[in-house]
């Protein structure tokens, strides 16, 4: 009886041990990975000063108007991922991608990360590049920081313009978002090697393979880390900010929605556009990511917009 529990402490031992082993494994390796990668990450951009840290920003085009662009959460690169966008606005435009703290090149922060915060910090960077007069244009999430924005800063801004964006009180958004697994998923190496078994993301997107390579190590690089989990933390008290505010009636508003989502999302953004003066909803056949594969239709679409205001 005793050689028979002997043999049975032996054998949970090993299987404890094996995925014991695993996880070091993956966390060790993750740990390498990062700081190989840290050396292979190119600069892009240019760096400006906020609140003592450098937010990076990515500047296109030579148009007379401006349209700045800021990305939805979670978004790791924005610089990169808006880039086939910004290629087709800058052909008319002064385009700015900003890259909020935490994401692309940009440093991380401690300051939290309410949309308040988040604003106050793009409006700093724009303040510091002299830009007082544009259309913002913001993917997902970007258009809860849209409301507080156009709230603070009505007099700077001629168009909103939104690429799937997300609108105040619409189902689930005041849900908390768990994080703690974010963070112990990352820590442990999982998040690397369970992007890796998924494949490339950006496969058979208009990215080149170098473009696609820094993405991929910069997602491995922001995904889970404090300031970017610190604003996933904040995201339905973010949305709550909000609730039932709209655009200033005389700010035009422009939406680009992904037709496959429901119903119920079109009619959420048609809502939203009909609170303003002039407001339009575009209906496109694509992702949430509308520009990674749409983005002629959206530059398009939004030349015909601005170009019909009346200035």
């Amino acid at each position: 009886m005793r050689k028979f529990a002997k043999s049975l402490l032996i054998t949970v031992g090993v299987i404890v041990a094996i995925p014991v082993l695993a996880v070091t494994s993956t966390a060790i390796g993750n740990a390498i990975a990062t700081q190989v990668e840290s050396a292979q990450i190119t600069a892009y951009g240019q760096g400006v000063e906020v609140d003592g840290k450098t937010m990076n920003v990515v500047v296109a085009g030579s148009g007379e108007e401006t349209i700045v662009l800021l990305p939805g959460l979670g978004t790791a690169s924005p610089g990169r991922d808006f880039h086939p966008l910004t290629d087709e606005l800058a052909k008319e435009y002064r385009v700015i991608v900003v890259e909020p703290f935490g994401t692309g090149l940009s440093d991380a922060t401690v300051t939290p990360r309410t949309g308040e915060n988040i604003t106050a910090e793009i409006h700093e960077a724009l303040q510091q590049l002299g830009v007082t007069k544009y259309a913002l244009m913001a993917h997902s999430i970007g258009g809860i920081y849209a409301l507080t924005y156009s709230a603070a800063y009505p007099d700077e801004l001629t168009a909103f313009i939104g690429i799937d964006n997300s609108v105040p009180d619409h189902a689930g958004s005041d849900e908390p978002i768990p994080t703690d697994a974010m963070v112990v998923l990352r820590t442990l190496g999982i998040t690397r090697l369970l992007a890796a078994i998924a494949g490339d993301p950006y496969d058979g997107l208009p990215y080149d393979d170098e473009s696609r390579r820094q993405m991929v190590m910069l997602s491995a690089k922001n995904a889970g880390a404090p300031t970017m989990v610190d604003e996933v933390e904040h995201t339905p008290g973010n949305f709550a900010a909000v609730s039932g505010e709209v655009f200033p009636a005389d700010l035009p508003v422009l939406s680009f929605v992904s037709g496959q989502d429901t119903a119920e999302w079109v009619d959420i953004h048609e809502q939203q556009a009909a609170s303003v003066e002039h407001g339009e909803v575009v209906v496109l056949d694509g992702p949430h990511y509308l520009h990674h594969e749409l983005s002629a239709e959206i530059a398009q679409g939004t030349a015909a917009f601005l170009s019909a205001l009346d200035r």
